[in-house]
């Protein structure tokens, strides 16, 4: 029985150390759960081209929208473990399972983490004419007028959304929420005036912000933002406590080699040092973030857990 075992384990170790040598040998493909040409598209399709470059192989982009990213991300939970299919993972991928009563997938048992690649805050952003120019004045504004406050997001169950609910039940406040299909709508009615406050990520906030169209009040980060400085994270502004900071980072399905797992950390890792994907990452309004895989399962299961409360505080769920 001791021979056996031990020649078990030299065989694994055998084959492991042949997949290493291997991989990768035909190309990887990157689901993108989202649309093409948005906050999430743009920073991962960059690291997608830099990494194909380091790797040796193509990586080709498929971008598989729908579902608050649960289509996309139902289609690589049944995809083959052999480190050929890598998930690009973002905020959503902790919202969807509170929102959807039958997701096809799990996410915490269906994946593991490679590393996280960026973190990105969004703006709480407010039309000039609703005459509040502070997170204190927009919170004494709303206690006195409750419900009668609109603001806007991209859509029910996704990351404006929910840092808008956040807003809310930290600060104690009734605003009515008006869900658009996509950022672009949503962000139109607020330069437009029907609406009076949004969520947009930090790119779009600070191109309306130099114009004077939209004030910027706060980042929802924990930290304030080196391309906003003189704006006040939302804490600062006057709700300590408030974090909510939009994410991206890879995952693979469950039970991919971890030879493989290892090549595209460390490879993504060493990217994310270069200066032009540190530029190109913030011209798309996201900041390089890399992580070990264990300090972003830990991170994504905290996400897990406080995402899930607020979503169920606030009774979200799909129609």
């Amino acid at each position: 029985m001791r021979i056996f075992t031990l020649t078990a384990i030299a065989a694994a170790l055998a084959a492991s150390n042949a997949f290493a040598q291997a991989y990768p040998s035909k190309p990887i493909r990157m689901i993108i759960p989202f649309a093409a040409g948005g906050a999430t598209d743009v920073p991962a399709r960059l690291v997608s081209a830099k990494l194909a470059e380091r790797l040796g192989t193509p990586i080709v982009v498929d971008n598989r929208p729908g579902a608050g990213g649960a289509l996309g991300t139902a289609t690589a939970a049944r995809a083959d473990p052999d480190g050929y299919t890598v998930l690009m993972t973002a905020t959503p991928f902790v919202l969807s399972p509170h929102i959807y009563d039958k997701l096809a997938y799990d996410p915490l048992k269906d994946f593991v983490q490679v590393t996280q690649f960026g973190s990105a805050p969004n703006v709480l952003v407010v039309h000039p004419s609703l005459g509040v120019k502070s997170i204190k004045e927009l919170i004494g504004l709303a206690r006195s007028q409750p419900g009668k406050i609109d603001w806007a997001s991209s859509g029910t169950g996704g990351a404006q959304h929910l840092f808008g609910e956040l807003f809310m039940a930290s600060a104690g406040v009734d605003m009515t929420h008006v869900p658009y299909k996509g950022s672009g709508a949503a962000i139109a009615d607020v330069l437009g005036g029907q609406v009076k406050i949004g969520f947009p990520g930090i790119a779009i906030a600070l191109q309306h912000q130099k114009t004077g169209r939209l004030l910027a009040l706060g980042v929802t980060t924990g930290e304030r933002s080196a391309q906003m400085p003189d704006v006040p994270t939302i804490a600062e502004g006057g709700l300590p406590g408030y974090a909510a900071t939009f994410w991206l980072g890879l995952s693979v399905p469950t039970g991919t080699p971890k030879a493989a797992i290892d090549l595209l950390h460390r490879e993504t890792n060493e990217l994310l040092k270069t200066p032009d994907i540190v530029e190109g990452f913030r011209r798309a309004g996201t900041d390089v973030a890399p992580s070990s895989p264990e300090q972003f399962r830990k991170f994504v299961l905290a996400e897990y857990q406080k995402w899930g409360k607020v979503i169920r505080s606030a009774g979200i769920k799909s129609n």
